[in-house]
């Protein structure tokens, strides 16, 4: 695990202060992809679609498996190339949204080590890692030729802004997925997204960290430094919302968080713990290794499924092993989300340090909890 230094958390902190100039995305710059070889995927997005005025154009139906793995030769084909020629000359699109039905994860690879042009152009190479997000990936679909041997630099995160990195914000999506256990969820969170933007989410805010706040002088690193952004975290939404902390090695256990509207907690792996009851339209993420690696399968305790299951509207989540610097920086995240001007897409980009990588963003990209409030000036 590569190390956050302490001046990274200082720069973090000046987007409170000095808040960026926003123009929260639009209907018409989102691509809806569905998968027509799955006829709820197709009946979801039009109905999403239809809800948020996305033109009729936007919609591109896709032939590939309706399994959530998919192997790389077939992810190139089936998706990125389609996606990829879709995309050439419409550079006001910046952002797509994935639906129920497509498949979630890049399992492995067949594509020679070096690299394969072809004949559509669209490039593959072999992966240190064969565990890949779809999502992550299709961020630099615009690019025909890319590396994917490991994590990339997203132009968008913050403390990049100022950086020069591989890839420029204009080769760069914004990149979403509506998607759940069955398509009855898929609905309800468009629909709760919808009806909270009208009065905005309200409840209480949950933060799992494992040990107490460290002095301000201290140098941390590791699993300490990470651990430090939970309490930061906690400290912006405290500001806002009513807010409860856990500095204990103990998660919140059953009972514990009624009235949840937002969480952000560790290490639970693989095994959600039912400690709340979630408001309408709450936003949650659990940082722990692999817990979207599923969304359908029987049984899973996986942490983003089970959120889903159980009422949240947007959630965040690795296919495989991220690293903890993989996941959203939670004081960037929820300080973004709570400012009320960005988008559920916007707040996850410009918090998300890695393209090409392991994470996935499920809910309405459109979503803004607390627009309706007006909370910052």
């Amino acid at each position: 695990m590569s190390l956050f230094t302490q001046s990274f958390f200082i720069a973090c902190s000046l987007l409170f202060i000095f808040p960026f100039s926003v123009c929260a995305i639009e209907a018409d710059e989102i691509v809806v992809l569905a998968n027509k070889m799955v006829p709820e995927s197709v009946e979801l997005a039009r109905y999403y679609m239809a809800k948020r005025q996305i033109p009729k154009k936007n919609l591109l139906l896709l032939s590939t498996t309706g399994e959530e793995g998919i192997e790389r030769d077939l992810y190139d084909d089936e998706i990125a190339a389609p996606v990829h020629a879709f995309l050439t000359e419409k550079p006001e699109i910046s952002c797509l949204l994935l639906f129920y039905g497509l498949p979630l994860r890049i399992d492995g690879h067949i594509a020679p080590a070096t690299g394969q042009i072809k004949e559509d152009g669209y490039t593959s190479q072999r992966q240190r890692d064969p565990v890949a997000s779809v999502d992550s990936e299709l961020s630099l679909v615009r690019v025909r030729e890319h590396p994917v041997n490991d994590w990339l630099p997203n132009p968008y995160f913050i403390d990049f802004q100022t950086q020069k990195t591989q890839y420029q914000k204009g080769q760069v999506l914004m990149v979403a997925r509506l998607d759940g256990p069955d398509p009855a969820t898929v609905r309800r969170i468009i629909d709760d997204s919808l009806r909270i933007e009208g009065k905005g989410l309200s409840g209480t805010a949950y933060f799992d960290a494992r040990w107490i706040k460290p002095e301000a002088d201290k140098q941390l690193s590791g699993y300490r430094l990470y651990d430090d952004a939970i309490h930061r975290a906690s400290e912006i939404t405290d500001k806002i919302l009513p807010t409860v902390l856990n500095d204990t090695d103990l998660l919140f256990q059953e009972g514990e968080a009624p009235k949840a509207a937002l969480y952000c907690g560790w290490y639970s792996l693989a095994q959600y713990v039912d400690a709340f009851t979630w408001q309408e339209g709450a936003v949650a993420y659990h940082i722990a290794s692999a817990e979207c690696i599923t969304l359908k399968r029987d049984g899973s305790q996986v942490w983003c499924k089970r959120l889903l299951e159980e009422g949240v509207a947007a959630t965040i989540g690795p296919v495989g092993e991220p690293y903890v610097q993989g996941f959203p920086l939670p004081q960037l995240f929820f300080g973004l989300l709570l400012d009320g001007d960005f988008t559920l897409v916007e707040a996850y980009s410009l918090s998300l340090p890695f393209i090409s990588w392991k994470m996935v963003l499920i809910g309405d990209p459109l979503y803004q909890p607390f627009r309706a409030r007006g909370i910052l000036p």
